[in-house]
């Protein structure tokens, strides 16, 4: 990027008032463009919430059947009815390559996603240390499903269900390369967020707590009797339920001081709840070959499986609940997961995570209040989930706030590539480069995931990020995608300023002001003639028109959703 560009970027940046984001120092703001987007096109703010980034083909459809019904559409899924992103699937590769080793000869390929579909007894071969491979083959399955992430959420109809299954994901976040148990068995974690994100959150919590990814990350696959391994449980009350507002630590043990605990609803749960409950789930383990200490070893298929032998089967007290001793197999860990599935404190918590994930940083008490209720009158039914999120997208609050969510980088490259209808190829150096943004796709290391705040991404590597990676894309530097700006470009288009308003438009969706316009114009690296265009088949014209597009894609308006 030359001078001029980045002095124009940063100054971009630098002008925006303090009206949106004002504890931020007003780095985003709404701007007279940002505030014609709310008063003009609500419909591409909708769309720029619920999916990965407004395309004139959705938009157009959008606007032609209204936002209830193509909600209905996007909550309803149609596995079979996607066929050109399960035609991409089907055909798209992923490099692979590593050196020669004894126990095996170098490769460097370019492999189909065959790990995708494949049961759990073939996945485990890769973790299975007595099969000798190179770590990348083990891992293998992790990086299919990433590269399979971005083509669905780049090229799915269904791009509410992608932007939820990232939603839980992040939520039950485990490190896939962390571990070679999760990294090779990590396409039946994808399917269980694939599954349930619409669907009942006590089937999706008890679908995680019984994965391969989530026992071997949080350590609960070893777990035994004197002592229980703890890890699980912590997380399971202060992330995945409760959440970190009902822990009431200063009490640690004194369980009849949590208000309302004596009559068997305490409001939020102590360190004694989370001790009782690792002992409630040992024994939860999977058959990975090992010796279970008590004469006998587990079969070599990497499935869910309980050991008694494991298991602490004495009395235990979860949120002021009794258990009895000797209950029936596996009774102590679901009657766990029914009691912090069903607290009104997980309610809360997880409303205000989704109203955050579509609606603001910092969403209203009358949309989470109302949320809850939904979550609550629906915990149990099949559509729980779905019930909820139909219930935030058409209230009145979801309408009226647009524009208050920063792009994470991954959303931030997606929706620029839907917009410019770019044909995308993941590969690991388009993993690489939002990480360098901060984003760790399927490899953030704490279990918490991903922070959801602007308060985060607000910051100069990231958005030095985000630029960078505009630019090489354009170049060919990432090999990850190609563009043909021309041939989207309407006929009509006879000028320069015209190219302006319309690639604007489309990335951003209102006209810019005269003052950006005039802006663009200026700060171009080829100066665009403002009466005419040149050749339009020319590598001239397409570089003048690559870079207007890439500027657009860089400006504060783009970052926002």
């Amino acid at each position: 990027m030359n001078l001029t560009r980045r002095q124009f970027l940063l100054s971009s940046v630098a002008s925006f008032g303090t009206t949106l984001f004002p504890m931020l120092g007003g780095l985003y703001a709404a701007s007279s463009d940002a505030t014609n987007t709310k008063a003009a096109y609500p419909s591409f703010s909708v769309l720029n919430r619920i999916t990965y980034g407004s395309t004139p083909a959705n938009l157009e459809h959008f606007n032609k059947i209204g936002l209830k019904q193509y909600l209905e559409e996007q909550l309803n899924p149609v596995d079979f009815d996607d066929q050109s992103c399960n035609e991409r699937l089907s055909k798209a590769t992923l490099h692979i390559e590593y050196k020669e080793n004894k126990d095996y000869k170098a490769l460097s390929e370019d492999r189909p996603l065959n790990s995708l579909n494949k049961p759990a007894e073939e996945l485990w071969k890769l973790a299975d240390n007595s099969n000798k491979m190179d770590y990348k083959e083990r891992v293998r399955p992790a990086q299919e499903v990433r590269t399979a992430t971005w083509i669905r959420a780049v090229y799915s109809k269904w791009q509410l269900h992608e932007i939820m299954v990232e939603f839980w994901h992040n939520h039950f976040n485990v490190h896939a390369f962390s571990n070679q148990n999760i990294g090779a068995t990590f396409p039946l974690y994808d399917t269980i967020m694939r599954k349930h994100c619409f669907g009942n959150f006590r089937a999706l919590l008890e679908d995680v707590s019984q994965s391969s990814a989530m026992l071997f990350y949080l350590n609960n696959a070893k777990s035994v009797a004197s002592p229980a391994n703890e890890n699980y449980a912590r997380e399971l009350f202060e992330l995945h339920t409760l959440g970190a507002d009902h822990y009431y630590n200063n009490l640690y043990n004194r369980w009849r001081e949590v208000p309302g605990a004596v009559e068997g609803h305490p409001i939020g749960y102590i360190d004694q709840d989370v001790y009782e409950a690792a002992r409630a789930f040992t024994g939860w383990t999977i058959e990975d070959g090992a010796n279970t200490g008590k004469g006998t070893i587990f079969p070599k298929t990497g499935k869910f499986t309980y050991f008694d032998g494991w298991h602490d089967n004495y009395q235990k007290r979860v949120l002021g609940v009794e258990f009895d001793p000797n209950s029936p197999p596996m009774a102590d860990g679901k009657k766990v997961l029914d009691l912090v599935a069903a607290h009104p404190g997980t309610a809360i918590h997880l409303c205000t995570k989704i109203c955050r994930r579509l609606v603001s940083d910092n969403p209203p008490e009358s949309l989470i209040k109302n949320a809850v209720q939904i979550w609550t009158s629906t915990a149990g039914q099949p559509d729980q989930i779905k019930s909820t999120v139909r219930a935030i997208i058409l209230s009145p609050e979801f309408i009226e706030m647009q524009g208050q969510k920063m792009k994470r980088p991954l959303e931030y490259v997606i929706s620029f590539l839907r917009a410019t209808d770019a044909d995308v190829t993941p590969n690991e150096n388009l993993f690489y480069a939002i990480t360098g943004a901060g984003y760790k796709q399927f490899e953030w290391v704490t279990p918490t995931g991903h922070p959801d705040v602007a308060q985060y991404w607000l910051n100069t590597n990231t958005m030095l990020s985000n630029w960078n990676t505009l630019e090489n894309l354009f170049a060919g530097w990432f090999k990850a995608a190609s563009f043909s700006l021309a041939s989207k470009t309407p006929s009509y288009i006879k000028t320069s300023q015209q190219i302006v308003e319309y690639w604007y438009e489309r990335l951003v969706g209102t006209a810019p002001s005269k003052e950006t316009t005039d802006i663009l114009m200026n700060f171009m690296p080829y100066e665009l003639e403002p009466d005419h265009l040149p050749d339009i088949h020319s590598k001239d014209f397409e570089d003048r028109l690559n870079n207007v597009v890439t500027l657009i894609g860089m400006l504060p308006h783009f970052h926002l959703r």
